[in-house]
């Protein structure tokens, strides 16, 4: 076993994992680096002293701040977006405006809230220029971050929110219609995909798909 493997494992996370785009998981998955394996074993208070500090990739020069996550850090749900937008970068915290308005109804329509069994991180920890896409080398930056937040947190189910999400966590250029009903595993935990709040307000007709994607992810964790 891999370096990164046994990490993994005392994580209680799958034994492999790769978090490229475009790249699958493997067995032959490379150990980490110091710096990796550093962040892989970080408590809650370093791993966000160590995001706020972060300077590794050209985003944190162009941002406000950095967006950490937030809610319950012993959730079973765990919400994953692609990157903060302006308002997150403005307020420090992920899917908040009209889109974070429309996420915290349908959650609150399943029982669910920020804080209440759910946390919410994106795969990116500051905000692209413009709201662009993320590039290959800045997810591989953040990468770490965020599966060091889903072995801390320890959930039983992941929702990918976006095609943005979906494709990075998945290593895959799939489309969103064709990821939705089906469950995937991303770090050893089932994964749900779904669509972002963001393209819902643009695209009110699939409200109905989002809400049959929680209904689908509830009867999925229940399981």
């Amino acid at each position: 076993m891999s370096r990164r493997g046994e990490i993994l494992k005392e994580m209680g996370l799958a034994p492999i994992w790769r978090l490229r785009v475009g790249v699958s998981q493997g067995a032959d998955t490379p150990a980490p680096d110091d710096r990796e394996g550093s962040i892989l074993r970080m408590d809650w208070r370093d791993l966000k002293a160590t995001v706020a500090a972060c300077t590794d990739c050209k985003l944190r020069a162009g941002c406000t701040q950095t967006v950490f996550g937030v809610g319950d850090e012993k959730a079973e749900w765990m919400l994953v977006g692609e990157a903060p937008g302006s308002e997150e970068d403005r307020l420090g915290e992920p899917f908040v405006g009209q889109a974070g308005r429309l996420l915290d109804n349908m959650l609150d329509a399943i029982a669910l809230g920020r804080g209440k069994n759910v946390y919410i991180a994106n795969v990116l920890k500051c905000r692209p220029p413009g709201n662009r896409n993320p590039e290959p080398d800045e997810v591989a930056t953040c990468a770490p971050y965020l599966l060091r937040q889903i072995g801390l947190v320890h959930p039983k189910l992941i929702v990918a929110m976006g095609r943005f999400a979906a494709q990075t966590l998945l290593g895959t250029d799939a489309t969103i219609a064709s990821l939705r009903g089906k469950v995937h595993r991303y770090a050893g935990v089932p994964l749900i995909v779904t669509y972002h709040p963001a393209y819902l307000l643009r695209n009110l007709p699939d409200k109905a798909k989002a809400w049959a994607d929680l209904l689908f992810a509830k009867k999925t964790i229940a399981g």
